[in-house]
C-alpha cells in the first residue's frame, strides 16, 4: 500500500494526452470492420487475435486466441466485456498499459483449469504494465469516515456507494502476471489486481496475481470475496487492504513471498475504529529463506501487520519462514499502534485462530509496534495445515505449478 501525495494535475495531463491518442469504438456488426495490424475487430467480436486499446464503449466478445494490450484500455458504463477459456494477452511495455474496468462495467472474464485467461507481457518482467483495475459502488469507510473517494492509482475515479451486492462480473481462472507499473511521476503504481469498492455480487475465483512490483491484490472498501487467490513473488504486499473492505466469503488464500517482499497481509481501516471486519477462512503465508523487504533494513517483514483500526477474522492459519531480517523482528502477527490493539483486537474485531506457525522467529507471540499492549496475545500452536489448492495449467507460470509449493 502506497501512502504518495500524488502529483494530480501532471497525471491528469498524462492520461489526457494518452486517451486523446487512442480512443476507439468497437463497431456494431453492420459497420465496416476495424483492422489493426495484429488482427481484425469485427463487429462486437474478436476472434482468435488483435489489439485492445482506446475506450470501450459497446458490448465485446474476446474468444479464445493470442491478443495486445495497448495502453489504457478502459471499460465503461453500461458495457459487457466477455472473455472466452483460452485467451492470452499481451500488454505492451513501450506505453502504459492495463486493463480498466469503471464503474458500471462487467466483465465476464470465465476461464478452466485447463483453459486459463492470462494477462501478462512479452518480456516476462515485473512493473511491465499495469495489471488490471475493477471499480465499483459497494460501501468504503474512507478517511474521515467518506462514503466514496478518489482512487489512489492517479487516473482519479470516484469509487464507493450504497450497493453491497453491487455486480462487477465474474473473474475465474485468470493468471495476472508482471503488473505494478509506475506511472505519472514515477512515485505511484498500479497494482497486479486491484479492487475498488466491488460489491459481493461479483465471483472471483481461482486467480494468480505473480511477480508484480506492488501488491498481489489490495481491496479498497467493498464487499467482493475471493476464493483460491494465489499471490507468488510480488515486491510489496502479498494481500492489502483498506477504507473498511469486509469480504465475508473468503477461503483458500496462499502467498508465497521469495526474492522482494513486504508483509504477507497489510490490513488497515483507514483510522475507522467502527469498520466490519473482513473473515478469511484458510489462510497460508509462506516466506522463502532470502526474500527481503524492498527497502533495506526496512520492518515490513512480518506475516499479518494490522494499523490504523485494521481489523479481520481469519481461521486455519498456516505461517513458515518468517525470520527476523536486517535487525529487525519478524512477528507472525503485528499490531502498528495503541488504538487498533484497543479498538479491535482487545475489542474482540481481529482474531487469527486456529494457526500453526513453522520454521519463524517470535513464533510464540504477537508483536506490538512502539507501545505496551494491555492485553498481549501469545500464540498456541495447532495442527493447521497449509491450504489445498487443485492445481493444473490455471497455476503453472514458467513451468511450475504454483500449487506444488503447498505440499
Amino acid at each position: 500500500m502506497k501512502k504518495n501525495i500524488f502529483k494530480l494535475l501532471a497525471l491528469a495531463t498524462v492520461f489526457t494526452i494518452s486517451l486523446q491518442s487512442c480512443t476507439v469504438e468497437i463497431r456494431e456488426d453492420a459497420d465496416k470492420p476495424t483492422t489493426d495490424g495484429s488482427g481484425t475487430t469485427t463487429g462486437s467480436v474478436m476472434s482468435g487475435s488483435g489489439t485492445l486499446n482506446g475506450t470501450i464503449t459497446k458490448d465485446l466478445t474476446i474468444k479464445k486466441g493470442t491478443y495486445y494490450i495497448d495502453g489504457l484500455v478502459r471499460i465503461t458504463d453500461g458495457v459487457k466485456l466477455t472473455i472466452e477459456p483460452g485467451a492470452t494477452f499481451y500488454a505492451k511495455t513501450t506505453t502504459t498499459s492495463g486493463l480498466i474496468i469503471l464503474k458500471g462495467a462487467k466483465a465476464y472474464m470465465e476461464g478452466t483449469a485447463t483453459e486459463p485467461i492470462v494477462f501478462t507481457t512479452e518480456s516476462k518482467k515485473p512493473g511491465d504494465w499495469c495489471g488490471i483495475t475493477i471499480y465499483g459502488d459497494a460501501p468504503i469507510k474512507a478517511n474521515g469516515g467518506g462514503s466514496t473517494a478518489t482512487s489512489e492509482d492517479g487516473l482519479n475515479q470516484i469509487y464507493g456507494g450504497t450497493d453491497v451486492g453491487s455486480n462487477s462480473g465474474v473473474y475465474r481462472y485468470i493468471r495476472v502476471e508482471y503488473g505494478g507499473k509506475k506511472i505519472g511521476d514515477g512515485t505511484s503504481e498500479f497494482n497486479n489486481i486491484t479492487f475498488y469498492a466491488v460489491g459481493s455480487g461479483t465471483i472471483v475465483e481461482n486467480i494468480v496475481s505473480y511477480k508484480g512490483t506492488d501488491d498481489g491484490v489490495e481491496f479498497f472498501g467493498g464487499t467482493v470475496s475471493a476464493k483460491n487467490f494465489i499471490s507468488y513473488g510480488n515486491f510489496d504486499d502479498s494481500f492489502d487492504w483498506q477504507d473498511g473492505w469486509y469480504g465475508q466469503d473468503n477461503s483458500n488464500w496462499f502467498a508465497y513471498q521469495t526474492g522482494t517482499g513486504n508483509f504477507g497481509m497489510e490490513i488497515e481501516s483507514s483510522n475507522n475504529a467502527d469498520a466490519n471486519f473482513p473473515k478469511v477462512s484458510g489462510l497460508t503465508l509462506i516466506r522463502a529463506t532470502g526474500t527481503n523487504p524492498e527497502t533495506a533494513g526496512s520492518s515490513e517483514i512480518s506475516a499479518i501487520q494490522f494499523k490504523k483500526h485494521g481489523n479481520g477474522k481469519f481461521s486455519n492459519v498456516y505461517i513458515e519462514g518468517y525470520k527476523n531480517t536486517g535487525g529487525k523482528n519478524a512477528y507472525p502477527v503485528l499490531i502498528q499502534d495503541s488504538p487498533t490493539d484497543v479498538s479491535q483486537v482487545i475489542a474482540g474485531k481481529i482474531a487469527v485462530t486456529p494457526i500453526n506457525v513453522v520454521n519463524s522467529d517470535n513464533a510464540g507471540v504477537w508483536g506490538y509496534s512502539g507501545f505496551t499492549s494491555t492485553a498481549p496475545k501469545t500464540i498456541t500452536n495447532s495442527a493447521v495445515a497449509k491450504v489445498s489448492i487443485t492445481g493444473g495449467i490455471w497455476s503453472t507460470v514458467e513451468g511450475v505449478d504454483l500449487t506444488s509449493l503447498l505440499k
